[in-house]
């Protein structure tokens, strides 16, 4: 295909292999712009089976998972994590949350039983007056982001570009989709793009004079071919992320950078909870074990329960 470590997006060959569970980044320097497309397979799947949820919240955590990815490839935390959650107050779930690490991914959201009745596909719907949180956790600097926006919009990709206008102040644009088969298996997909600024970092994007409306023109071309991309492509393993690329970017020299595969990731496990417990003074593990001096512990991304001696 012609393209190794870091290599330009040609007229190749593209694999016709089922193409799932990786993400890919890519820039256009000509245009001033860099972005990441994604898909999710089995571990689409590995994820949702944890909890019976309707085809709906499915959908909704399927774009929501698929949209760490984008996130945690544009913003890449540093051995961190990155973590989405969407905090609602009157609809059908309570909370949402998605998270990103080294290619690893988790979700879950909990729903409010008794608002079971959604009508129609607007956020609002499903989780009523609500915040999108946006959280960013450095390992190595131990540093930590976080932006809180209102929850905007009819769909899950309004509300990114909302946040990213808002809270970054970056022109981006976002594409996701999620689709459950005949079969039953799901399979969920998304494209970022976003603007560069000029020169080193704080300097002018959306200006109206000089190169910056030249770069306003390029801005707004990408635009429109990235939100062109139709919801069937996203979602099709058989169209490799290469290949759609080149499909809505095949006049400009695009370059891609090495692949991320993707993995489910929940990182609950016995050591780590322990860990985590002891942590609290021994009256407060005292207070939450029961008579046989048991601390149970649910996790709520995989389903596990674990019981750990106080």
């Amino acid at each position: 295909m012609g393209i190794g470590q870091t290599g330009q997006l040609g007229q190749m060959n593209f694999s016709t292999q089922t193409d799932t569970d990786r993400q890919l980044g890519f820039t256009i320097a000509a245009r001033h712009v860099r972005g990441q497309v994604v898909r999710l397979g089995d571990v689409l799947d590995q994820i949702l089976s944890a909890h019976a949820y309707s085809e709906q919240i499915a959908a909704i955590l399927a774009e929501a998972i698929v949209l760490a990815a984008l996130f945690g490839g544009v913003l890449r935390p540093d051995d961190g994590q990155l973590t989405l959650q969407i905090k609602g107050q009157g609809g059908s779930i309570r909370l949402l949350v998605a998270d990103y690490r080294d290619g690893q991914l988790r979700g879950y959201a909990a729903q409010d039983f008794d608002r079971r009745s959604v009508s129609g596909p607007a956020l609002q719907a499903l989780f009523g007056d609500a915040q999108l949180v946006l959280t960013l956790d450095q390992n190595i600097s131990s540093e930590r982001y976080q932006g809180i926006v209102a929850l905007e919009g009819d769909s899950l990709h309004q509300a990114a570009e909302a946040y990213f206008a808002t809270s970054e102040q970056l022109p981006t644009v976002v594409r996701i989709a999620a689709k459950k088969g005949p079969d039953g298996r799901w399979t969920a997909g998304g494209l970022l793009i976003q603007q560069l600024a000029i020169g080193e970092a704080g300097a002018s994007r959306l200006d109206a004079d000089g190169e910056a409306a030249d770069r306003l023109d390029d801005w707004h071309d990408m635009a429109v071919l990235a939100g062109s991309v139709a919801a069937k492509e996203l979602v099709d393993p058989k169209l490799s992320l290469e290949s759609l690329l080149w499909r809505l970017f095949h006049e400009q020299e695009v370059r891609v950078l090495p692949p991320q595969l993707l993995s489910k990731g929940c990182r609950c496990s016995e050591g780590h909870i322990r860990n985590v417990l002891m942590q609290f003074a021994e009256a407060e593990r005292a207070q939450m074990a029961d008579d046989n001096d048991i601390i149970t512990v649910d996790c709520e991304f995989c389903a596990r329960q674990f019981q750990i001696e106080a």
